[in-house]
């Protein structure tokens, strides 16, 4: 791990990776929406669902979080109870779901600032959805370079901005909703509705163990590590929460101000001129934040693998100044800006490209999420420490992430998801079978976890 700059990020840095790449602000426009769509007004026991199953997985994570610091995040935890073979597996689906979160998020910047334009000049905005997606890889590349303590600040507080300017507009808008016609009538749920309406839930909390790849960095990572996890993932299921009880005490507020504004037209008369122009806004901030936490957690998990000898070694170099991953940086930004752009540029609808990005990192991250439940008891076991409430976290959440991969498979819209998740785990067992010809010993050594060296020490400490 030598080359990052060790113990300077402070616990509110920790958890400004988390919360920003978990982005509550954007979700908070969406989630109430698609959940609504699957389980009408049963929704609020989909959200309730997805969150209890989002702890569980934070109780497997913290297992790891209080134990160990890795750069490679739950890659590294997994290594310590399935071992090689689930080091990479999870290593894959990690990487699988952060490169795409940032394409994704980029593609959603550059969706709703062309919203944003749309709404005050009605001109064609493909050239600003371009310009977006270029500048906003330039910024959160040289910021992603400069270093992780700037960067947790602007996104404590760009994602800190966005969620009140979200949360002032819901609640605004849901107590002065003039009178007129009555929006259309909520499905009326049921058994059914409820379960489905925990895929898109689940989906909503993607990201919010990003923190775990700092434990290198972090001042107190056994502490501030687990601590970020469990407040992004509670804070989340709140806003979440709220959010959709505003949706169902006034229907038609959120429809208006998402569905209207990002797919282009004049607006909904019964709202306010200004609530989606703030609405969009808060959601480009959201988005800006998320990518560059994304891309953050991505290069340290490509670091660790070039260090570990599984990822080529240029990964694993770092600036020589700000100690920061800078060659895994200069090499990911462009190619994951190319999807947004050439989508753009092809006249691709941003709804989709998001969507179809968004779900396939999805299933990258329940996947990991899986096997590091797994991983937790088996690896308690290990050194002696397996407790009964571990044994029921990891046999409550595994099962049902599990349906939830199945279900969000077998209901995505056409065979392009299924497709893509296959073509990925066959390029993956290619790679493993591959590697394991040339670098098994590499394979073998997976899961480096960051140690205590004489610079950690105190100077009379170093003396003796």
């Amino acid at each position: 791990m030598a080359g990052l700059r060790r113990r300077e990020l402070g616990p509110l840095g920790v958890l400004a990776q988390s919360v920003a790449t978990t982005a509550p602000a954007g979700a908070m426009a969406a989630v109430p929406l698609l959940v609504t769509a699957a389980a009408g007004r049963d929704a609020p026991w989909s959200v309730a669902i997805a969150a209890v199953l989002v702890g569980l997985v934070v109780g497997s994570i913290a297992v790891f979080a209080r134990r160990m610091a890795a750069a490679g995040g739950l890659y590294s935890f997994t290594a310590k109870g399935l071992g090689p073979g689930g080091a990479y597996a999870c290593a894959v689906s990690m990487v699988l779901g952060y490169a795409l979160l940032v394409a994704a998020a980029l593609v959603g910047a550059s969706w709703y600032a062309r919203a944003l334009v749309e709404r005050l000049w009605p001109v064609d905005t493909t050239v600003v959805g371009v310009a977006v997606v270029v500048v906003l890889s330039a910024v959160i590349a040289a910021l992603a370079v400069r270093g992780v303590r700037l960067a947790g600040r602007v996104m404590l507080v760009v994602e800190g901005a966005s969620i009140a300017l979200i949360l002032v507009v819901l609640v605004t808008l849901a107590v002065r909703a003039p009178a007129g016609p009555p929006p259309p009538p909520l499905a009326p749920g049921g058994l059914t509705g409820v379960a489905a309406g925990v895929v898109p839930a689940v989906a909503a909390f993607i990201g919010f163990d990003s923190a775990t790849a700092l434990g290198v960095e972090a001042r107190r990572p056994f502490a501030s590590v687990p601590r970020a996890v469990a407040t992004t993932a509670g804070g989340a299921a709140l806003l979440y929460l709220v959010a959709m009880l505003v949706h169902l005490a006034a229907p038609g507020v959120l429809p208006a101000l998402t569905v209207v504004g990002p797919g282009g037209g004049s607006g909904a008369a019964v709202i306010v001129t200004w609530a989606p122009v703030l609405l969009d806004a808060g959601i480009i901030a959201s988005f800006g934040a998320c990518t560059l936490a994304a891309l953050n957690t991505l290069v340290r998990v490509l670091f660790s693998l070039a260090r570990e000898g599984v990822a080529p070694a240029v990964l694993g170099r770092t600036h020589r100044r700000h100690l920061t991953p800078a060659a895994a940086v200069g090499l990911t930004v462009p190619l994951l800006a190319l999807p947004p752009v050439v989508g753009t540029l092809a006249g691709v609808a941003p709804q989709d490209l998001l969507g179809g990005l968004l779900a396939v990192a999805t299933v990258g991250f329940l996947a990991a999420y899986l096997l590091v439940c797994l991983a937790a008891p088996r690896f308690l076991r290990r050194i002696g420490e397996l407790t009964p409430a571990v044994v029921v976290t990891a046999w409550c959440a595994v099962p049902v992430l599990a349906v939830v991969i199945v279900v969000a498979l077998w209901r995505s819209a056409g065979p392009l998801l299924p497709v893509t998740v296959g073509i990925v785990v066959l390029a993956a067992v290619a790679g493993w079978v591959a590697l394991r010809r040339t670098h098994a010993a590499q394979l073998d050594g997976m899961g480096v976890y960051d140690e205590t060296t004489a610079a950690d020490l105190h100077p009379a400490d170093r003396a003796r």
